[in-house]
């Protein structure tokens, strides 16, 4: 075994992807996961088919009994409850019978809630992290078993961070519970200020060109970044920066496009990748060549 030979009986709450690789990783290492708790199944399309939730279909997969009921993990004969981005404050009748602890990503208590990595890109953090935390009734207000951290660049993707910090993740629990639930570190209450993640919406993705380039910039790198070209909706994938750039064309006002450049509050910055509404992604050269936009012509107007 890869951290020693004590294994604990547990319960696992989870449920997006990024929630699946600690759970495979708690079961590779000879843990005992009892119980799987999850969402339920979402119904999706015209013909009310439902689909499992992504921990749910390795949970079947791994052969391991899974629930959409909490109040299930205290019949469990568990020592412990895992937590990853369940998705769900956890009541206190459940907290009273099972203890928890919640694997979160970001270094408390900054960024408590439900968008911890979207937050720390928006607000141009300088590092991140993961915290094994024990929960408590409060919102991530737990102290801490064990954290760490990480540099955040100014290039890094929601998509690629939150991989590097699930596999840091789940490296930071495999390491706490090597010697058994008995074992885990002793938990530090939290220090500092804290600050909260709140959920992100469609507005917080909506493209602000008169913002500076690098903050634009920060909200294309969560991945669904947008604006709009002649009353229809563009997906804007992937820019890249010049705020030493001059505006292309004289004193443009934000938003306003020559070629791939687009004009921000501070300086340029390049489309690489777009989606147009009702299309597939492309290249910003192939959209380009379709619309033609006139120099000067801006997105984000309509």
């Amino acid at each position: 075994m890869p951290y020693g030979e004590v294994m604990a009986r547990l319960a696992f709450l989870g449920t997006p992807e990024m929630a699946v690789a600690p759970l495979r990783a708690l079961t590779g290492a000879g843990h005992d996961v009892a119980l799987v708790v999850t969402r339920p199944d979402k119904r999706r399309g015209r013909g009310g088919y439902t689909t499992p939730s992504p921990v749910k279909a390795a949970a079947l997969e791994l052969g391991i009994p899974v629930t959409h009921e909490l109040a299930e993990i205290a019949h469990a004969g568990v020592e412990l409850g895992v937590v990853v981005a369940y998705g769900r404050i956890i009541p206190a009748v459940v907290l009273e019978k099972v203890p928890l602890v919640n694997l979160h990503f970001s270094l408390l208590p900054r960024w408590r809630g439900a968008a911890p990595l979207e937050r720390a890109i928006l607000a141009g953090d300088r590092e991140t992290g993961v915290c094994l935390m024990k929960i408590e009734e409060g919102l991530d207000t737990g102290p801490v078993y064990a954290r760490r951290a990480i540099p955040l660049d100014d290039d890094i993707t929601l998509q690629q961070l939150r991989a590097r910090l699930v596999e840091l993740g789940c490296d930071l629990l495999l390491a706490a519970l090597a010697d058994g639930v008995d074992h885990l570190p002793a938990p530090e209450s939290q220090v500092g200020e804290p600050t909260i993640a709140e959920r992100i919406t469609s507005e917080d993705l909506q493209l602000d060109w008169s913002q500076p380039a690098g903050q634009v910039h920060r909200v294309v790198r969560l991945g669904r970044a947008w604006t709009t070209f002649r009353g229809k909706r563009l997906t804007v994938l992937e820019v890249t920066v010049d705020v030493a750039r001059a505006q292309p064309g004289g004193a443009l006002r934000p938003g306003a496009m020559v070629g791939a450049a687009v004009v921000t509050g501070d300086g340029v910055v390049q489309l690489i990748r777009v989606k147009p509404e009702s299309r597939s992604p492309m290249s910003a050269d192939e959209w380009l060549r379709g619309v033609r936009p006139e120099n000067g012509e801006r997105l984000g107007t309509d």
